[in-house]
């Protein structure tokens, strides 16, 4: 039977007690690198490093469902926050390289992080093996509904009259959020106040009361008040707009030409895994990204499906831990 299984909130289908998994983790094999013809035997554990309910959240339930539904897997959603998002990245990092433990990673806990942190757990390009990319999604730099300021033009004006006068929220210090909101500011030769917050929610609410001025985060995140009527969007990061907010220019558009900063989410595992587990994995995820009806509600929640060889993700990892590495060097952005 086809389960599809969460320890972070209610299952589309099945919900599994952690005392499930336990009882799994006397099974794991004594030799992960050798090819596993059965593979897989038992449930397949998705580590998502941040809380329930988020966007990366969203995009693995949704990929992880149809992955398992389609393959007759069973596959268990882990939240596991914390740290920007490293304390689940190496929980991956760090478990039994037998292709029974997975994470989704994006690019804040693998690209910028490595710079970001003086000392990082876990080394994206060393310790892990990538499977694939699942999906990408611009951020969106929003207001409140009631917000004076109904254009980036409008924002821009008001941080060049009064410098730091404008708070910003972002999910976390080093975010790619956080990081796309600086470059935005060197670029159009202004400075806002920046406010870190642990996680999307109490910086949305805050949006919305009115203690803050704007917040950017992916569209994933915030396109639910953006839709109810609660948020204002002003400028998307991506270099095209976003199908689900077709009305919402992008900040090259607004004056800034040549401005992009997406997020990205990829499948990964522990370096070392069997060698035939990860192209039997690598394609179930790309079928399942494939597929119109995912693509469809990826889309809705602001996210373009991806895919792509283990190769084009180990790539990707390199070059944007180069990209964001400088930025987070401008910003002067540093966690001990």
């Amino acid at each position: 039977m086809t389960s599809f299984r969460t320890t972070g909130g209610a299952s589309r289908r099945v919900v599994l007690s952690a005392l499930g998994l336990i009882a799994t983790a006397g099974l794991l094999a004594t030799a992960p690198a050798l090819a596993q013809s059965g593979y897989p035997s038992r449930p397949i554990r998705l580590i998502v490093p941040f809380p329930a309910g988020g966007g990366t959240d969203l995009i693995a339930r949704e990929v992880a469902n149809k992955v398992a539904t389609s393959n007759n897997w069973s596959i268990i959603i882990d939240n596991k926050p914390g740290s920007g998002g490293n304390l689940g990245v190496d929980a991956a990092a760090k478990a039994t390289p037998d292709g029974y433990t997975l994470v989704l990673g994006q690019t804040s806990n693998l690209a910028i992080n490595p710079t970001l942190y003086a000392k990082l757990p876990y080394d994206p390009q060393k310790d892990l093996s990538p499977v694939t990319l699942v999906a990408t999604a611009p951020l969106v730099l929003v207001v409140a509904a009631d917000s004076p300021y109904k254009t980036l033009a409008d924002v821009i004006a008001a941080a060049k009259a009064k410098p730091e006068a404008l708070n910003y929220a972002s999910s976390g210090s080093g975010t790619v959020a956080h990081l796309a909101t600086e470059l935005l500011q060197k670029t159009a030769g202004v400075k806002f106040t920046h406010v870190p917050y642990k996680g999307a929610a109490q910086g949305s609410t805050d949006l919305i009361g009115g203690q803050i001025q704007m917040y950017m985060s992916s569209v994933p995140t915030l396109i639910g008040y953006i839709k109810s009527g609660k948020m204002r969007p002003i400028a998307v990061t991506s270099a095209q707009r976003t199908t689900d907010l077709p009305a919402v220019p992008t900040i090259a558009e607004s004056g800034y030409k040549g401005f992009e900063a997406v997020t990205w989410f990829g499948v990964a595992g522990p370096d070392g895994m069997p060698s035939d587990v990860v192209p039997k994995l690598n394609a179930a995820f790309n079928k399942a990204v494939q597929d119109p009806e995912v693509r469809k509600k990826l889309a809705s929640q602001g996210a373009e499906a991806l895919g792509g060889t283990p190769e084009r993700f180990a790539t990707l990892i390199r070059d944007d831990i180069v990209r964001w590495g400088k930025v987070v060097k401008e910003s002067g952005a540093k966690v001990d």
